[in-house]
């Protein structure tokens, strides 16, 4: 017994001894340390691949891209059918190139507000203000999918398309973001590339400008205003935190940004006849819209008279409701 105890513990041995014992130990460390690290690395694509999605704000830009897939669709030379594989590839297409402009925009906007957005608590954790993110990154991702997006479309569609989508994502990134700060005038800029994608869409189809996809952009145009105020005022206090300028007046509790909200969806009646008028739809489509629109009214009519949180949020609610309860029913209804 002391001659194996003495074997065992002269320094050779004793040494060759460890490592055998040992070694399985070491290589499961080793397989434990490459297992953390590879999770690590996951972990890092995955967060990444979550900034790049908040940068293309995916739900706002999937109702504007919506909106250029029903201008597309709402073409006289367009006939759809369920079965019909490259209607489908098409409509993806401008789907995805849309989206790719539309993401370049919001990321743009992301890069100009990143101050703003540490300020505002719906905003504050975005890539860019939290520093997950730099800007050389930011810029590069707007560059490359505000381009190949806008190109995507002028090369698969027409010329006019692209065209349209890219003098869109200047115009929103490069003239509404910065005037955001400066005066409430920036609604209304913000409303034209806004209401660009229905006819951008109809230009996809048809490669021009003309009734029909004017009468689209209107209906886009003048929905967005209560839209957007009702908005500003449910966020006003992030907003002025921000120095972001939105309402139409300097207070919230003045009554004046429910007038507003009143005139414009007013409008929206009257113009929701004249999809008809152009052809577009049938009567279905165009009681349909004209419903939508004294909907949109009556909540802004409540707004007026409440003046309150609640009343404006109805307006805002009313407001995700009529843009694709409209559109949805004049494509239905196509002419």
């Amino acid at each position: 017994m002391w001659r194996k105890n003495r074997a065992i513990s002269s320094p050779e041995k004793l040494k060759s001894y460890l490592c055998g014992s040992n070694y399985y130990l070491f290589l499961s460390l080793a397989m434990l340390q490459q297992e953390s690290i590879g999770a690590k690395e996951g972990v890092t694509i995955m967060a990444r691949l979550r900034d790049y999605n908040q940068l293309l704000k995916p739900n706002l830009s999937g109702m504007v891209v919506f909106s250029s897939v029903i201008g597309y669709l709402m073409a006289p030379n367009i006939v759809f059918t369920w079965n019909d594989f490259g209607m489908w590839q098409r409509i993806i297409t401008l789907f995805v190139g849309g989206m790719m402009v539309t993401g370049g925009a919001n990321t743009i906007n992301q890069i100009l507000e990143r101050e703003s957005d540490k300020l505002m608590k719906r905003t504050r954790t975005r890539p860019l203000p939290e520093g997950r993110m730099g800007d050389t990154e930011a810029w590069i991702f707007a560059g490359v999918t505000g381009i190949v997006g806008a190109i995507l479309l002028a090369v698969y569609f027409t010329p006019l398309a692209g065209l349209l989508s890219f003098f869109s994502l200047l115009l929103y990134a490069f003239a509404y973001t910065p005037m955001k700060k400066v005066h409430p005038v920036a609604v209304l800029i913000g409303a034209i590339p806004g209401a660009l994608p229905p006819l951008i869409g109809w230009t996809a189809a048809t490669g021009s400008i003309d009734g029909g996809g004017i009468v689209l952009f209107s209906l886009q145009f003048f929905w967005q205003f209560p839209h957007f105020w009702a908005i500003a005022w449910v966020a006003f206090d992030d907003y002025a935190n921000a120095g972001i300028k939105m309402l139409p007046t300097r207070e919230r509790e003045t009554k004046f940004t429910a007038i507003q909200c009143m005139l414009y969806s007013l409008v929206l009646i009257p113009l929701a006849m004249l999809p008809m008028m152009q052809g577009l739809t049938g009567t279905a489509g165009m009681w349909v819209s004209v419903a939508c629109g004294a909907m949109y009214f009556a909540a802004s009519v409540a707004f007026y008279v409440k003046n309150d949180y609640k009343s404006a949020r109805r307006v805002m609610f009313a407001s995700f409701i009529y843009l694709p309860t409209v559109l949805l029913a004049l494509v239905i209804d196509k002419g």
